[in-house]
Order: structure tokens, then sequence, then C-alpha cells
């Protein structure tokens, strides 16, 4: 028993190598990809890992308090979290992960979990617009959190288990099975609800990267800068992997996890670059009605089956 426990943990260290490396490649490709859009040539590819590098090499002399440090910690142990109770690897032994050991909903507390350690480190920040920026995310996450969480009632009462593993296993055969085609309303709402998770404009308000030249890259410095970039590709897999799960029948091999997990990041993309982004009111309002709406009717009907 001993023995099998020490092969799944190294089996999973393996896993999240693996992820992270393609989280961290995704990155880079979809910056290139957006620079071109708008008419920029952009970083090259590999530029999130020379990032990394450059970082664990940096030290700091700033002295704040305990949450500050402890912030990058608890947004790493999130994306850690939500990946390895997550099957990446439908049958797979070396991309199973922890997946029997938790469902749907450990998942989900997984993905606030680490959204609200970072609140709380950068609440110690000593920046006076931290206040405002934890108070735009929270709110925001709080908003699309809620027609994630209707689409995936909506899932659980389709398929009736909250195992994740059993989701994937219920989509099997053929593409007509995913929820994609079974349940449209559900796939609609949780898409929108993506968007948001993946700070994807017109949700990117909390990070509002062309106007506020602060936030985490500026205030976290050397190693703990460098954590939150290794977690921004690990969260990043994690996030479009259990949307594959639930949604587009998961995967059966790495190759199929690699196509799907882009197709989808690449839809979340050309979505931020074709829209002008919101203000937080506006998207709180947008979140809590349109999706919303859809996730709600997407039970009754699952529910009248």
């Amino acid at each position: 028993m001993t023995t099998q426990i020490f092969i799944k943990i190294g089996y999973a260290c393996i896993s999240i190598a693996v992820m992270v490396a393609y989280g961290l490649l995704t990155g880079g490709v979809m910056a290139r990809i957006r620079a071109r859009v708008y008419g920029r040539y952009g970083a090259p590819v590999w530029q999130p890992f020379l990032d990394i590098f450059k970082n664990l090499n940096k030290r700091t002399a700033i002295s704040h308090g305990m949450m500050f440090y402890l912030g990058p910690i608890f947004r790493f142990a999130g994306g850690l979290g939500t990946y390895l109770f997550i099957p990446a690897v439908f049958g797979s032994v070396l991309f199973a992960n922890f997946s029997g050991a938790g469902d749907i909903f450990l998942v989900m507390y997984f993905i606030f979990f680490g959204q609200l350690g970072m609140a709380l480190g950068a609440g110690e920040g000593g920046h006076p617009y931290s206040g405002i920026a934890i108070a735009r995310g929270l709110a925001q996450m709080s908003a699309f959190e809620v027609p994630f969480a209707l689409a995936v009632i909506s899932i659980v009462v389709q398929y009736d288990t909250f195992s994740i593993t059993e989701i994937v296993a219920a989509q099997q055969g053929g593409i007509l099975h995913w929820t994609m085609f079974t349940n449209p309303l559900a796939t609609i709402a949780a898409f929108i609800a993506l968007l948001g998770m993946n700070m994807q404009s017109p949700f990117d308000i909390v990070i509002a990267p062309q106007e506020i030249p602060i936030g985490p890259p500026t205030e976290f410095p050397s190693q703990f800068l460098s954590m939150l970039q290794t977690n921004r590709g690990l969260f990043l897999v994690a996030k479009l992997i259990l949307f594959m799960n639930l949604f587009y029948g998961g995967a059966t091999s790495v190759w199929i996890l690699f196509l799907k997990t882009f197709i989808i990041y690449l839809a979340n993309l050309f979505i931020g670059v074709s829209f002008p982004r919101y203000r937080i009111e506006q998207a709180i309002k947008f979140f809590l009605k349109y999706p919303t709406i859809i996730g709600i009717i997407a039970i009754i009907l699952m529910a009248m089956k």
C-alpha cells in the first residue's frame, strides 16, 4: 500500500512538471498571437520560462507582513490542488493524479482558495490601491462563480454523480455524447464564466494591464514572483482541463488533451481581442444576468428529464 502511494506521488510529480511546461508554453504562444493581432511582433514563445529563471536568481530586501508572502504560496496551492484532483487523461495511470479522492466541488473549492489567498496577501502589500484591487477581484470572482456553479449543478443532475472521472466516462462513445451537445446551455454558461476565470477581455478589469502598472508583477519580488508565474501556467492548464473534462468529453491521450485545451484557450483569446473591457459593475451585472439565467434554465431542463 505504501509503495503504491509513493508511485502515485511520483506519477503526480511527472504530470505536474509536464503540465506546467505546457501551460507556460501555451501562455507564450497565446501572448505571441495576441501581439500579432494588435500589429506587434511580440516576445518569443519561451519568454515565460526565461522570466521564471530570471526571478529565481533574484533576491529582495523588502519586508512585509507574513500574509504578504503567504499569498503566492496559497495561490500556488490553489492551482496545485485544482490540478491534482482532476483526471488529466482519462484511463491513464500516469496522468490520473488523485482524481479518485475528490469530486467536482472539492476542485471548485481549490479554485476559490487560491484566489482568496492571493487577496489576503495583497492586503498586506501596503499599496494604497490594494483594497480597490481586492474588491474588484473578489466581486468579479463571486459573480462568475454563480453561472459556473449553476452549470456544474446542471451536469451533476444530468449524470447523477459528483465524480469528474465518472462524468468523463459518461461522455465516451462519440462526439455526440459530449456535454457540449447533450447539455449546450450549461456549456454556454460555463464558457462565459471561463472568460472571467482566465481574466480575458471584456472581464480583465481586475488586472487592467494597459492602465495600472501595479499588482503582483511589481509588488511581489524575486522567488515569490517566480512562484506566481509558475502557478500561472499550472492553474491555466488545470482550468482548461476541468472545462474539457466537464463539457468536451475529456481526453484519452496527452495529444488529445493538448489539442482540446489549446482550442478552448484559443477561443478565449479570440473573444478577448475582439471586445472592449467592461467596467467592474458592468461585468458583475453581466455575469449575474445572462449566463446565470442560462444556467438556471439548464438545471430545470436536466431536472425535467
